[in-house]
């Protein structure tokens, strides 16, 4: 078993140690956000960004809405998002904590706006959080629906820590995260033959799921040749070194206008020097390794260069068959994919209500996971989801022959 099936699978035991793992790892990306930034670390207003006090301090209001706060808490995914709750812990010093850190109530640009907390106060509320967390976890019943806020509660918080590594990269300072060293597959432009199937697309069974997971139906899935890894530099780079970027053909229409609306000649963090390709990875100028998979890709990219290269992006329920191959990759890069973020057969939201629904607006699904993802969230069926013009998230993609 994986460890994130484990984790959405496992008793108090398994779920207190991950907790504590996953709050030290916020309050150490924390600390590196401060002595990059200084105590007020402010950053400037723009999509991609949230101020660090405002992500620090919605981590701990989000475990405390769910859990300390919650009535219903026992009841799981059947519980009443809309149950009135008691004054969040942070109205002793007179602060409305809900107005401030819902994010289902508060817009992205008002956050720049707000009267926040300072860190040594965020980081106090959030060490009385955990410490109540654990306290709540010691006491509840050991099954799903007692489970389920423990377990939504810490994977909330370890996408956070993952966007704070992306914001960092954006912002230009090293978070003290290091990407690992992986041997690659000398064979870059291996394929995988899949033969023809029926996939059950979806999850079904115990543990801790997701609503937009939910909803288990079968797929027809037909023979297809997929790489076995996703697509390298060295397969990228001749479609930028090409002038591709410049030609129309090569593009969808709402791609075509992103590439001009940034005037964008080449994937963003590189650079040609007389030297050859560089990256940029949290603020220096790097080498670029080409063996390594094309990151910080938008899905109008990818799905640029499969047209220049005679090919396509898998299926969600492509992605998923191929997974289990032996000699599939994956877990470098986020995979953008050809399906839809849309919900499958019977979707009924749950509690966290903003979590999915408002997001079916044909976005597209990313697979697997990015060198900075947490092996407790390394699933094959979660569905990531980001609009596809995004490419400060760590995201690349693997090809499929066209038939």
């Amino acid at each position: 078993m994986s460890e994130a099936e484990t984790v959405r699978c496992g008793g108090k035991d398994v779920l207190a140690q991950a907790l504590q793992d996953a709050r030290e790892r916020s309050q150490a990306l924390f600390e590196a956000y401060r002595a990059a930034l200084g105590p007020d670390l402010r950053v400037p207003c723009t999509p991609e960004l949230n101020p660090p006090l405002w992500e620090l301090g919605h981590i701990g209001w989000f475990a405390d809405w769910w859990l300390a706060r919650n009535p219903q808490r026992d009841r799981g995914a059947a519980a009443d998002a809309r149950v009135p709750r008691p004054p969040a812990r942070q109205a002793v010093r007179g602060v409305d904590a809900d107005a401030l850190y819902n994010s289902s109530e508060v817009p992205h640009d008002r956050r720049w706006q707000l009267p926040l907390l300072d860190a040594d106060a965020v980081r106090a509320d959030l060490a009385a959080s955990l410490t109540d967390t654990l306290a709540l976890l010691d006491e509840a019943p050991e099954d799903d629906d007692g489970l389920y806020f423990f377990r939504l509660a810490l994977f909330h918080e370890d996408m956070h820590a993952e966007a704070a590594v992306y914001m960092a990269q954006t912002l230009g300072f090293d978070p003290g995260v290091r990407l690992p060293k992986a041997g690659r597959d000398e064979h870059q432009t291996r394929a995988l033959p899949v033969a023809a199937t029926t996939w059950n697309l979806g999850r079904s069974g115990p543990g801790f799921a997701f609503d937009n997971e939910l909803g288990a139906h079968p797929v027809p899935v037909g023979a297809f040749e997929i790489d076995a890894q996703p697509v390298s530099w060295a397969q990228f780079l001749p479609f930028v070194e090409s002038g591709s970027y410049a030609q129309r053909r090569f593009w969808s229409a709402p791609g075509w206008i992103w590439r001009l609306s940034g005037e964008r000649q080449a994937p963003r963090h590189l650079r040609r020097t007389p030297q050859g390709w560089e990256q940029r990875r949290f603020g220096q100028w790097e080498r670029l390794d080409l063996s390594a998979p094309a990151s910080h890709l938008s899905a109008f990219e990818a799905q640029a260069w499969c047209a220049w290269a005679e090919r396509r992006l898998p299926t969600e329920a492509e992605w998923e068959v191929a997974a289990q191959q032996p000699g599939f990759r994956w877990g470098e890069v986020w995979e953008w994919t050809a399906s839809p973020f849309k919900p499958f057969p019977g979707f009924t939201p749950h509690p966290y209500l903003d979590y999915s629904r408002p997001w079916f607006d044909g976005r597209p699904v990313l697979k697997g996971a990015s060198a900075f993802t947490v092996p407790r969230m390394r699933h094959p069926q979660y569905r990531n989801y980001f609009p596809p013009e995004r490419n400060d998230i760590l995201a690349g993609f693997r090809s499929v022959a066209r038939a």
